[in-house]
């Protein structure tokens, strides 16, 4: 049980997660000043038996609720088109007092729709034997049917003294601030490739189904993509989980077919043991479906952990002379080969903040700082009481992608409910210039203006060139943790008029063309057709990627020129601020209406449309972008990369190129069986910002005197 409660207590933010109602200690000064009279009571939660039936098909998508004192402090994983769930779940709950009975409430969970109630039961605490296991069987009632039997539900609970537990968890904290030495947030990393599905049931009248996969490892998620019309769908992702737990996990895996509009059918359900797999070596695994058919095969590699740690500002690895040579090292040109994945080393210091919104009644806040670097979240300690809180932690990260986002947001926790969001910070690797300590403007949720407070963070970046060139040619990883799309009219202009954006540069360029055929300037005209001549006379393949080159070395010489001829999109940012204040009327609204699930099969339409549009209007803004020099890395990579084509191209005739290409299409397949598919320029493209991003990106000058409340459209988020 302390290893579930280290994990409670560790760096992970999970969404949605109320940091003081879940964690076992919140900070150094919680320990010491804990009420004696406090306990500890770890609850596994086991299986459910015979439970009620509120689905149609006479089943149930079974979760438990644990309730105290009103305040919800667990909520299980959800077991679908089941019974006699099987959950093994564990968790640590601290009790103020015994008088307070623990409430368990079983609901069947219903997609778009409210959960139906399946029962309840309560567990007096009083009753309880301190420090001995004792497993409880719960019958559930509903009292609006009071003879029916609704099911039990089996738990093992111990209750312990808070104090005798104290010195335990002093040293089992990640955020405890006398430990003076790092300490690892997790103990390896799971890397899992999902290949592909082999003979899975049918769910759709025309004999087909729409698959995709669900994966789960505590908290931590992953949905794959939706292989459409097929019972052998090929999948071909790879991701990754923390592996906090020496003796592994259980890894489920669900399947299920996408429907539009309606409710999407389970397939099949598997789990991977992870205490069964050695360490240091790949698995190629066939999993069978249990409760549908057919099967899975995925690729699993269980590796040590990764350099990813907390430690107090006293104790860092760039001020130890010794360790910061082999950092150095470990990335220099000599080793560019080496590990590919391990592109580079993040270090960020979390100093303090000043001036920040008071988001508690007593005109105070308790804040505490989330640090995130793709799908790796830290956390600080809170500070309680305070505006102007001093963390002063040391963070580092190692970098898969040196075109990653650092995240750093600030929430005031609250004790019975979700943290309050009070400002963030989103940093592109390649902008930081390395041991500047730095303020740091706060910005709202979407990013796109100032909310009060300022952040000071000091960051260094050491990376290797050529892995972060060849890292860039790679598919983007995957967030785990994403908002879900929802509908909005101001999203879906804002995507229609940034793709109209991208249009209208085109069809400009036709009518420029289209007004020198028609000799509406004859000496534009007369240039124009002698530079046709000259080019159809003398074209080889060579001249399109050395003209590209052209473009972009004439854009690099206007800006470092002074001439600099790209515009500050304010149009994104009215855009943006419009839709910020959207996004709040309707976070009002929903409180009051519900009919946004009615309409879901219309909302979906709408949403996918609207990411189409998204999608479309990126492109063509990270098109632009590349050749405007907005990321000079890749402007750079862009260069050789085009040098390097130019040259082929000249010396190489066409047919040896497209026969080489061939080839390596055809055998592909054969050389690397499991081998992901993926192309280059997308995922090149990929890690150039559109404009939106840009303007997300782009730091806001700190100025004292500068109060964002008086912004007219200014929302702290």
């Amino acid at each position: 049980m302390l290893d579930s409660c280290k994990l409670k207590t560790g760096g992970t933010l999970p969404f949605g997660y109320n940091k003081r109602t879940n964690a076992v200690g919140s900070s150094n000064a919680d320990l010491l000043s804990a009420n004696p009279g406090m306990y500890q009571l770890d609850i596994t939660l086991k299986k459910g038996q015979n439970l009620a039936a509120r689905d149609r098909g006479g089943t149930s998508d079974p979760y438990v609720k644990f309730k105290i004192g009103g305040k919800e402090v667990f909520r299980s994983k959800t077991i679908h088109k089941n019974l006699n769930p099987v959950w093994e779940e564990k968790t640590c709950i601290l009790v103020d007092h015994l008088r307070e009975p623990l409430y368990i409430k079983v609901f069947d969970y219903d997609f778009g729709l409210q959960d139906d109630f399946i029962g309840s039961a309560f567990l007096d605490l009083a009753a309880l034997e301190l420090n001995r296991p004792t497993d409880v069987t719960v019958s559930l009632k509903d009292t609006r049917f009071p003879d029916h039997d609704m099911g039990t539900i089996l738990l093992s609970v111990v209750m312990a003294p808070r104090e005798e537990q104290k010195e335990v968890f002093q040293t089992q904290s990640l955020r405890l601030s006398d430990l003076h030495r790092k300490s690892q947030l997790w103990r390896g990393i799971v890397s899992v490739t999902l290949i592909e599905g082999r003979g899975l049931k049918a769910m759709d009248a025309n004999g087909l189904s729409d698959p995709y996969v669900k994966c789960r490892l505590g908290h931590q998620k992953y949905k794959s993509k939706i292989v459409p019309k097929t019972l052998n769908p090929q999948w071909r992702e790879q991701f990754d989980f923390h592996l906090y737990e020496e003796r592994g996990g259980i890894i489920d895996i669900t399947v299920w077919d996408k429907d539009a509009g309606k409710r999407d059918d389970f397939i099949g359900r598997c789990q991977i043991d992870l205490s069964a797999l050695s360490k240091e070596q790949t698995h190629k695994l066939e999993l069978q479906l249990e409760e549908g058919e057919g099967c899975l095969v995925l690729l699993v590699t269980l590796t040590a952990s990764a350099a990813v740690s907390i430690s107090d500002l006293s104790v860092n690895s760039l001020e130890d002379q010794k360790e910061r040579e082999e950092i150095l090292k470990r990335y220099s040109p000599m080793r560019m080969f080496h590990n590919l994945k391990d592109v580079g080393f993040l270090q960020v210091k979390v100093i303090r903040a000043e001036a920040l919104m008071a988001a508690d009644v007593t005109g105070k806040s308790d804040p505490f700082c989330v640090v995130e670097l793709n799908n790796d979240r830290l956390l600080t300690h809170t500070v309680y009481k305070n505006l102007n809180p001093e963390w002063n932690k040391v963070f580092t990260f190692n970098i898969k992608d040196i075109h990653s986002v650092l995240e750093v947001t600030v929430y005031d926790e609250d004790r019975d409910r979700s943290a309050d969001f009070l400002g963030k910070v989103a940093i592109p690797l390649l902008s930081i210039q390395n041991g500047e300590q730095k303020a740091y403007v706060l910005k709202n949720k979407q990013l796109t203006g100032p909310t009060k407070g300022v952040i000071y963070l000091e960051i260094d970046v050491i990376f290797n060139a050529v892995k972060a060139s060849i890292r860039t040619l790679m598919p983007k990883e995957q967030k785990y943790i994403e908002e879900e799309n929802r509908l909005s009219k101001q999203l879906l202009l804002r995507n229609f008029i940034r793709m109209k954006r991208c249009v209208m540069v085109l069809i400009n360029a036709a009518y420029y063309v289209n007004s020198c055929f028609d000799w509406d300037s004859p000496p534009r005209s007369l240039a124009a057709f002698v530079l046709f001549l000259f080019v159809v006379w003398n074209f080889e393949l060579y001249v399109i990627p050395l003209a590209l080159l052209s473009l972009l070395a004439w854009n690099y010489f206007l800006i470092i020129s002074g001439k600099d001829n790209r515009q500050h999109d304010t149009v994104v940012e009215d855009m943006l601020e419009d839709e910020e204040e959207e996004d709040d009327r309707d976070d009002k609204d929903s409180e009051k209406k519900g009919f946004i699930n009615k309409l879901y099969a219309i909302q979906e339409v709408c949403v996918s449309v609207q990411n189409v549009l998204d999608e479309v209007a990126s492109l063509g803004e990270r098109i632009k972008n590349t050749f405007n020099w907005t990321v000079p890395f890749l402007s750079w990579l862009a260069i050789v990369a085009l040098c390097v084509f130019t040259v082929i191209l000249y010396f190489i005739p066409l047919r040896y190129i497209v026969l080489v290409w061939g080839i390596n299409k055809f055998t592909k397949k054969l050389r690397s069986p499991y081998a992901i598919d993926n192309n280059e320029l997308l995922d090149f493209l990929a890690r150039v910002p559109s404009d939106v991003q840009v303007v997300q990106y782009q730091e806001l000058k700190h100025d004292p005197s500068h109060s964002p409340s008086k912004r007219k459209k200014n929302n702290p988020g």
